[in-house]
């Protein structure tokens, strides 16, 4: 599941956009959640990550990060055995 700002068809800031192309080119399943739609879960999911900043993608539950977090794995080779964990 990606948090973001807009949809996967739709990304409202250039980083959702990023990571959208990121889980394209991985041919990962994938849903994503307009954060901007929702200001409970916008906030609320901050305190549950810890994590200040969107998109923020989770895997089986569990957050994997931000872009950041996911442009160094794809660099390290670590990417594609994450999604499928």
């Amino acid at each position: 599941m990606l948090f973001m700002k807009g949809n996967r068809t739709t990304p409202r800031c250039g980083f959702s956009r990023q990571i959208i192309e990121i889980l394209n080119n991985t041919g990962a399943k994938y849903e994503t959640f307009d954060i901007l739609t929702d200001e409970e879960v916008r906030q609320g999911l901050k305190t549950y990550s810890d994590w200040p900043t969107y998109p923020q993608l989770y895997v089986n539950g569990e957050l994997i990060g931000g872009l950041d977090i996911v442009k160094e794995m794809v660099t390290a080779g670590e990417f594609a055995s994450a999604l499928n964990a």
